[in-house]
């Protein structure tokens, strides 16, 4: 089925996510909860399921991942990619943010490496936007797709012991905190990615064909 023909108007009760980072998982899992569908970790249905992210961005890499996933799990999968842009960076991490300063390399270390290339830039132009793609497969080829984004500040100096990757130095503007320095539900609900599986859900009730 080509994705012309999508016409689904539901999320599925039942859906694997294709990531084997488990900070996705434990916020796409909150979230999806809200809407009452199950989420199953993909390595449960795949063992030691992994998928080549090779995308020229997030919405190609979201497509990769769920595509492959729904393919071998034979249930419905959801693809996530995100990052972090930067504007005074020329949008850099982008697409390549888990692995900006290397592959395997600790968040830590991505940290300092951007805050590195900011020494100097003032708190007015550090501005930054996380964005999230995602994708939801069926194993019949129907595919949907949304996304989301946040825009916020880069902080001076990491902040806060919660969260993930960048999130010690993403400062929202509305409460001035990072999102490592918010509880996770204050997080989850003003997130790129709770902005992204919101738009996927509006976009299924429309009937909208991505």
């Amino acid at each position: 089925m080509t994705e012309s023909e999508i016409d689904v108007r539901a999320l599925p009760p039942r859906i694997a996510l294709a990531t084997t980072n488990r900070g996705k998982l434990a916020e796409a899992t909150a979230i999806l909860l809200q809407r009452g569908v199950a989420v199953i970790a993909a390595d449960t249905l795949v063992p030691g399921w992994r998928a080549v992210e090779d995308g020229a961005n997030f919405e190609e890499n979201a497509r990769i991942k769920a595509r492959d996933l729904a393919e071998r799990s034979g249930v419905p999968a959801l693809g996530e990619d995100s990052g972090l842009e930067v504007a005074a960076l020329g949008g850099r991490p982008g697409v390549r943010s888990a692995r900006y300063a290397g592959e395997g390399t600790s968040d830590a270390v991505k940290i300092t490496r951007l805050l590195e290339e900011l020494q100097g830039v003032a708190g007015c132009e550090r501005a930054a936007a996380f964005r999230c793609a995602v994708a939801l497969a069926w194993p019949d080829g129907k595919i949907a797709v949304a996304e989301g984004r946040c825009e916020g500040l880069i902080a001076f100096a990491p902040r806060g012991a919660g969260g993930f990757g960048y999130d010690p130095i993403f400062v929202d503007p509305a409460t001035g905190f990072t999102f490592a320095e918010l509880p996770a539900e204050a997080k989850n609900a003003l997130s790129h990615r709770r902005r992204a599986l919101d738009a996927l859900c509006a976009a299924l009730a429309g009937g909208v064909r991505p």
